[in-house]
């Protein structure tokens, strides 16, 4: 089997985890400071935000407003509206970074690798052709090229430029 790395992770890995009535991503979606937050679309029942610790440049995570650890505590209108955005962040982050693929899903309960518990989360990961190289096999490193805000703002005017 073979092991990847990703020591970017552990700062977030270590964090204290606080227990809280309200997971991060619903303090996030009730929040106006998007661009602290990297949020770079926001939708009637769900949004769409930067991964602050990415596997890849472009990694955007899409949040339902409703804390839900479960696809059956989503409506249907809800449901639809995740899969809407995802379309949408996938086409935008294919016109602005041109990737050759996408991992794009859910990790549901912490044996499936959920970091959020309570609070379900599609990810939205570009992938290219090569992009595991010496980085992350020599020096156990991914070198993520640009900077979470700019590539927000970015990402932000390419959403504006991409119909529902």
């Amino acid at each position: 089997m073979e092991t990847l790395h990703a020591p970017w992770r552990i700062e977030y890995i270590l964090a204290p985890k606080n227990v809280q009535e309200q997971s991060l991503f619903t303090q996030i979606g009730q929040s106006s400071e998007d661009e602290a937050n990297y949020v770079v679309a926001r939708e009637r029942t769900c949004y769409a935000l930067l991964n602050a610790y990415p596997y890849t440049g472009g990694h955007l995570m899409v949040v339902p407003y409703k804390q839900a650890n479960s696809l059956n505590d989503l409506t249907e209108q809800e449901l639809t509206d995740l899969m809407k955005l995802t379309r949408r962040c996938q086409n935008a982050l294919t016109r602005l970074m041109r990737p050759d693929g996408f991992n794009i899903g859910m990790n549901i309960g912490k044996v499936a690798g959920a970091g959020i518990l309570d609070h379900l989360h599609l990810h939205i990961v570009p992938r290219w052709n090569g992009d595991t190289n010496f980085m992350p096999v020599i020096a156990g490193a991914t070198v993520v090229p640009q900077a979470l805000r700019e590539l927000a703002g970015q990402i932000r005017a390419a959403l504006n430029e991409t119909p529902n």
